[in-house]
């Protein structure tokens, strides 16, 4: 989920924690236990600075071991220990406890994305992406605002919670339903589908979708349960070549391919310039593949340029390799 839903299942949390006795008994715990409800809520996260380095990096690592089954045990107590040391009164075990439950529940809503967490490590490094709730879903942001206000204006935090949570369960579910029957459209569409990637939006009803057959890439969209298909491309292998070979080496190409399930290769020349080019097919907008992963070589497939991430213009993309075709 988005920075701002964590924070505020965060608060959130920390309004269920007034179910705890020990936590209300003391208003130094109340307050360690908020603080570490919303701290906890954020903590996986922290890979976000991988950004400040390069995309390959970031693309590579984010959700990764910070989301893994060490880091859900070892939040918690990073967290309340240094709280603890704040403020040594507080009751350390319910503020591990509560802490312990806000960094598990921001990973496990990570899971419900397309984009997904590497939960399983250190057992698997497989990606767990249900792909059922968008990044930012306006309605579960919502029904955590409207509990926080009615919290605000007096009602009790735990039943206000404990409902919101109970709705947004069955909101889950029928997102579940709606992804189910999207993929059934999908296979009637494309009756020799091999591999269906559905997508959600911002909106309920409309799911992004990338669908592959034996012979061809299909890049759609359905509403409800109508799908359009925008795109289709003919599905071929990547060359086994020596450029190809190099290219793949790159740590921007090769982030890029640990990442994208489903993508299609152009190699195209320059003068004297090779470029080798991947085109992620899950993101399509306005006619435009935005998440790319670009490589220049020479005629001796030496590395001169790359590039990963998103770019919404060939101009933009020009400017991030510092390369003007001649």
């Amino acid at each position: 989920m988005d920075t701002g839903t964590h924070i505020v299942m965060g608060i959130a949390l920390g309004g269920l924690a007034m179910a705890d006795p020990v936590v209300t008994s003391s208003s130094l715990t109340t307050t360690a236990v908020i603080a570490g409800t919303i701290i906890g809520s954020q903590a996986p996260d922290i890979d976000t600075v991988l950004k400040l380095k390069n995309n390959a990096i970031y693309i590579r690592h984010h959700r990764g071991i910070t989301h893994s089954i060490p880091a859900v045990l070892l939040w918690p107590l990073l967290i309340s220990g240094v709280l603890w040391l704040i403020i040594p009164e507080v009751n350390w075990l319910h503020l591990w406890l509560w802490t312990f439950l806000a960094v598990f529940l921001h990973v496990f809503v990570d899971i419900f994305n397309s984009y997904g967490t590497q939960a399983l490590r250190p057992f698997s490094k497989k990606w767990v992406a249900l792909g059922v709730i968008n990044t930012f879903d306006p309605i579960i942001f919502g029904f955590h605002v409207l509990g926080l206000l009615l919290w605000m204006f007096g009602f009790n935090p735990v039943p206000t919670f404990l409902t919101m949570y109970a709705i947004i369960a069955i909101y889950y579910i029928l997102r579940f339903a709606v992804q189910s029957a999207v993929k059934n459209s999908v296979r009637k569409t494309i009756p020799d589908t091999t591999e269906i990637i559905v997508a959600p939006t911002i909106k309920f009803f409309q799911w992004r979708i990338a669908a592959s057959s034996e012979t061809h890439h299909y890049v759609g969209r359905a509403y409800g349960r109508s799908i359009t298909i925008y795109d289709k491309f003919e599905r071929e292998e990547i060359p086994d070549s020596p450029l190809v070979k190099a290219a793949l080496k790159d740590t921007n190409l090769s982030a890029f391919t640990s990442f994208s399930p489903i993508y299609r290769w152009e190699i195209t020349q320059f003068d004297h310039i090779h470029e080798v080019r991947l085109i992620d097919l899950r993101y399509r907008s306005n006619d435009y593949y935005p998440f790319v992963a670009v490589v220049h070589l020479d005629e001796d497939l030496n590395i001169i340029n790359s590039y990963t991430g998103w770019i919404f213009s060939e101009d933009k993309l020009r400017k991030k390799l510092d390369f003007l075709p001649h």
